[in-house]
């Protein structure tokens, strides 16, 4: 593997592993009310757990986003870095949510916004 494939791999992977993490601190805690030891924790301490939670998504976004940019001898413009980042949090938080939150349901409209932002990933890379 070259180093603009390692590039783009290493991007993928750390945005992705990145985005893991801040959905489960953004929506995770909305599952606490189902496990005991957390029922009855005041609102500052479920915020306190998902910015630790957040903290690990910062250490590996930085990374990435360094790693990828152009400027930084990566292989992304910053607009495709960030069409990159946020198909990755919608795929991230659409697994997130179809295996933690059950009542969830994969609906039509959301199938077609997918295709539109895939069209969108197409019109920011091509060159």
């Amino acid at each position: 593997m070259n180093v603009y494939t390692m590039r783009v791999f290493y991007t993928i992977l750390l945005l992705t592993l990145s985005n893991t993490f801040m959905t489960i601190a953004w929506y995770g805690h909305l599952k606490f009310k189902d496990m005991k030891w957390s029922q009855s924790l005041p609102l500052l301490v479920i915020v306190l757990i998902s910015w630790g939670i957040a903290l690990f998504e910062y250490l590996l976004q930085v990374p990435a986003n360094r790693l990828g940019y152009k400027e930084y001898g990566g292989p992304f413009s910053l607009v495709q870095l960030k069409v990159l980042q946020e198909v990755i949090t919608l795929v991230v938080f659409m697994i997130f949510s179809f295996l933690f939150f059950k009542t969830e349901t994969f609906k039509v409209n959301h199938l077609i916004g997918f295709a539109f932002l895939v069209l969108a990933v197409y019109f920011i890379f091509k060159k």
